[in-house]
């Protein structure tokens, strides 16, 4: 066999993670490693992606969610399964209808101008444009998603799949068509359902308005937050049990300022406790008073055209914007003598998910879906167990909401998206088909003079179904029954209801099962300040920036790392340091094993027989360890864990110790030939280990490794270790970490002593036990290269030799001599200078932090940085008067 390993360690002194990736991932595609076999024996791994709205670009949350998604994914690939993982891309109705609409604003028109037919067909134009981007994003950090199968929500497959929904749940009665009170955006002119509405609190205001009684000269006062919609009044109420205002039941009040006569109701909704306890019925424009107007038969005026603005029944405010007409009538109010006062209020307003405008209860046709037969299955899938959420406290969440779910607003007044499916004739004869009903279908009419309902379907409707849409269903596809139920969803808390919730749902009624077994919710990113990540506050970090600048498995394995299971990490460029580091470090220690093999061929999958030293079956019970650890984080869901589990083993147990342990005392003398075996076995099982969370440069040191022998060769496919117990040693373990405590402590008195790396010293250890001392003795030659010790002297009764430094672990007392290692004197001049350099600035930064007007004007993120400063000053001052006490009492 030619030098082949000697050969690839020399090829590159350092790692270059972009023409590594590029290489890589091109081979993988190429080759077809990521496409899911329908035929395959092997038993399926599928994972569907939550699909990137179009109007998309990749963020670090995209970047955290698909991470995880791919290391799962290629962890049971490794494994032997038939592992699936379906990308795609979300039409995103309102988004790319907004995004579109102010392009053609900006040219000087509008969509109504453009013509439905020309609008949708530039905004496919826009979309298809877009969606390729953020999929080639997604193959920048490595997703081995099968892109064969790349899906869109408004393809013709997933089209024909939302028609044939909507017709079966219509044929069922489970959608019907009503004129409820909806959710709306004046900006995007459209309703949205209950879960697209984000609740945020504003400062407010409670007015008071008199409305004068009818044939008296008094007046009822009633408080509201909304004063502009009392030009909808049709009713004031009160609550039947309140004595202050019985009398008034059955009276009529006179509406300010358009003079209407209006009835004064009894309703046990009302609050007595809030405002007056008297409240003013606007069924138009609330959906509560929407149903005291029905108990009550109550007219429904409705005041507002759908851009917000006041339409023919506000009188004289008609075309005003609602914000403008409600200072107009204040103070049209006011000089009437109808405000009786105002008062300070924090407000709870609904706005809209898309563009934040606040939204208005509106009174609208729209589109509905009754969800309470098709809630049950799901919930009891959580309840007994079928599905499961990660972290399981989501649960509740889950749960809290299906058991109270309400009808589901599913038309949207937009041009982009789903067309809804329904016809209409001219007398209003409504049919609902799939594709324009024949002229069997509507008898009586010409399928021709037939117009089709000019609202779409809300986004969520399509994907709801795309966990078997995707696959094919309606067709009974071989993809659909190979890969249908999927495994595991990868998403973020805020869609629970929106997606996850519904989901499930429409599962079990179109495929009678749950559409996976396990929901794993993972943390939104926030800055270093625990700020969300977002464009308008402009603290978002672009994850190819951090590709460009250290690769993708660096982006990869520094957000898992960075990701707490179940809580949400906190983020900042230097994060992204760790993971470049760490990918360095696996990438030299590989060289470091390659140069010494020489000819010798490298023990990958399996060790063989060895003659293995005390620290060679160290790290192969530490391995084991680890395995077991890692695949224990896997089937919990805790890939945070994991990650940290590896990363310590390779960067402590491994580098740290294990290879330092090995290396020959005297430069050019080879390292033992059996540890070598073990260091290079050891390696490959790292390189398996960490192959899902960084696929690139394991897969590029696997082909190094290999030499002559890598072609066609590919961690993809695994094996996945398997976890040999035998080889784990609970007592060798405890003893070594006993040895690795004695290193560490010697480490940490040279380094803060400033001793030269080059000086060597005695160590006398004083241990509580004999049994101690043995194990110690019986290991000196260690401490030899670890710690750079001459001589060990160790015992029970070992004294402190004069001028030495002192370090106190579990069981022993550690002295090291320092006489001829420094300059006593030296020594102390260069502990006191620093000692006062830090004492400065030290109390420069408490000064700081000691002034009001600092602590009450600078942003909160700089106050948390001079505490930072000022909690490390404090530290190392600690330190540094330790080391030179020490040196004090020489």
């Amino acid at each position: 066999m030619s030098n082949t390993n000697a050969d690839s360690s020399k090829k590159s002194t350092a790692y270059n993670p972009f023409e590594v990736e590029t290489r890589l991932y091109d081979q993988w595609v190429k080759a077809g490693y990521f496409n899911g076999q329908a035929d395959s024996d092997k038993k399926p791994y599928s994972v569907v992606i939550p699909p990137p709205n179009v109007t998309a670009v990749l963020h670090l949350g995209h970047a955290l969610n698909n991470s995880i998604q791919d290391i799962l994914v290629r962890k049971h690939r490794m494994q032997g399964f038939e592992a699936e993982w379906l990308p795609g891309s979300d039409h995103a109705g309102i988004a790319t209808q907004v995004i579109v609409e102010k392009q053609l604003v900006k040219e000087g028109t509008t969509r109504r101008e453009v013509g439905r037919e020309k609008f949708v067909e530039r905004t496919w134009k826009w979309a298809i444009e877009n969606k390729d981007q953020i999929l080639n994003q997604l193959k920048r950090i490595g997703c081995s998603c099968d892109w064969d199968r790349t899906r869109f929500t408004l393809d013709e497959g997933l089209s024909k799949a939302v028609a044939e929904v909507f017709v079966h749940l219509y044929d069922k009665g489970w959608i019907y068509r009503g004129h409820r009170i909806v959710n709306w955006c004046p900006s995007c002119k459209t309703s949205l359902s209950d879960d697209e509405v984000e609740h945020k609190e504003f400062d407010s205001h409670l007015w008071y308005i008199k409305y004068k009684i009818k044939g008296s000269d008094e007046y009822l006062t009633v408080a509201t937050t909304r004063p502009e919609t009392m030009l909808g009044d049709t009713a004031l109420a009160i609550n039947p049990k309140d004595s202050r205002y019985k009398k008034h039941i059955g009276k009529t009040v006179i509406l300010p300022i358009l003079e209407r006569e209006i009835p004064i109701v009894a309703d046990s909704y009302v609050d007595p406790e809030f405002g007056t306890g008297i409240v003013k019925v606007t069924p138009a424009h609330d959906p509560n008073d929407f149903e005291i107007g029905k108990r009550h038969d109550l007219e429904e005026v409705n005041i507002l055209n759908i851009d917000g603005s006041l339409n023919e029944n506000a009188g004289k405010f008609k075309g005003m914007d609602r914000y403008d007409g409600r200072k107009a009538l204040l103070e049209e109010l006011k000089k009437k003598s109808q405000l009786d006062r105002t008062e300070d209020y924090k407000l709870s307003a609904g706005t809209c998910y898309r563009c934040h405008t606040i939204v208005e209860p509106y009174l609208s046709d729209q589109w509905f879906v009754k969800m309470s037969e098709l809630a049950q299955p799901a919930v009891e899938a959580v309840k007994t167990g079928k599905l499961r959420f990660h972290p399981e406290y989501w649960t509740k969440t889950y749960l809290h909401w299906m058991e109270n779910i309400r009808d589901w607003c599913i038309s949207r007044q937009l041009w982009w998206g789903h067309r809804i499916p329904v016809w209409y004739a001219e007398d209003g004869t409504a049919f609902v088909s799939v594709e324009r009903p024949t002229a069997e279908q509507c008898k009586g009419y010409d399928p021709e003079s037939l117009t089709q309902d000019e609202d779409v379907l809300d986004t969520w409707f399509s994907s709801w179904l795309w966990p078997f849409s995707t696959f094919g269903w309606p067709e009974q596809t071989a993809d659909l029954k190979k890969f249908y139920p999927t495994k595991v969803l990868v998403t973020a808390s805020e869609i629970i209801f929106l997606w996850v919730a519904r989901m499930v749902m429409a599962g079990y009624e179109f495929m009678g099962d749950c559409p996976f077994t396990d929901v794993y919710i993972h943390g939104t990113v926030r800055d270093a300040n625990g700020v969300k990540m977002s464009k308008s506050l402009g603290n978002g970090i672009d994850p190819l920036e951090i590709t460009d600048k250290y690769g993708a498995d660096a982006l990869r394995i520094s957000l898992v790392l960075a990701t707490p299971d179940g809580q949400d990490p906190c983020v900042s460029r230097n994060t992204f340091e760790v993971g470049r580091n760490f990918v360095n470090k696996l990438y030299q220690v590989s060289r470091f094993v390659m140069m010494r093999l020489d000819d010798q061929k490298p023990t990958l999958d399996k060790l063989g027989e060895v003659d293995l030293v005390i620290f060679d079956r160290w790290i192969l019970s530490r391995l084991e360890r680890t395995k077991e650890q890692v695949e224990r984080a896997f089937s919990e869901f805790r890939l945070n864990n994991g990650a940290k589990v590896l990363y310590n083993f390779v960067w402590e147990d491994y580098c740290s110790w294990y290879i330092e342990l090995i290396k020959p005392d005297q430069p050019n003398t080879p390292i033992r030939k059996d540890s070598l075996k073990v260091a290079t076995y050891v390696l490959g099982e790292i390189l398996k280990l960490m192959h899902p969370y960084t696929p690139f440069v394991t897969e590029e040191i696997y082909h190094m490794l290999r030499g002559d022998d890598a072609d066609g060769t590919t961690l993809s496919f695994g094996p996945w270790p398997t976890i040999d117990s035998k080889r784990k040693d609970d007592q060798l373990e405890e003893s070594l970490k006993q040895i690795q405590e004695v290193v560490t402590a010697v480490r940490s008195i040279r380094a803060e002593l400033n001793v030269p790396p080059g000086k060597k010293s005695d160590l006398y250890i004083r241990v509580d036990s004999e049994e101690f001392g043995t194990l110690l003795k019986n290991h000196h030659e260690y401490f030899r290269s670890l710690a750079r010790v001459e001589t060990l002297h160790c015992g029970v009764d070992v004294k402190k030799p004069p001028t030495s430094a002192s370090a106190v672990i579990s069981g022993a007392e550690i002295f090291v001599p320092l006489a001829g290692l420094i300059d006593i004197e030296v020594e102390k001049k260069r502990l006191q200078k620093n000692l006062d350099e830090l004492t400065g600035q030290l109390d420069k930064v408490s000064r700081k932090l000691a002034n009001a007007d600092f602590l009450a004007n600078a942003p909160s993120d700089v106050i948390d940085r001079e505490r930072a400063k000022k909690a490390d000053y404090q530290e190392r001052i600690e330190r540094l008067n330790r080391n030179l006490e020490q040196i004090l009492g020489w």
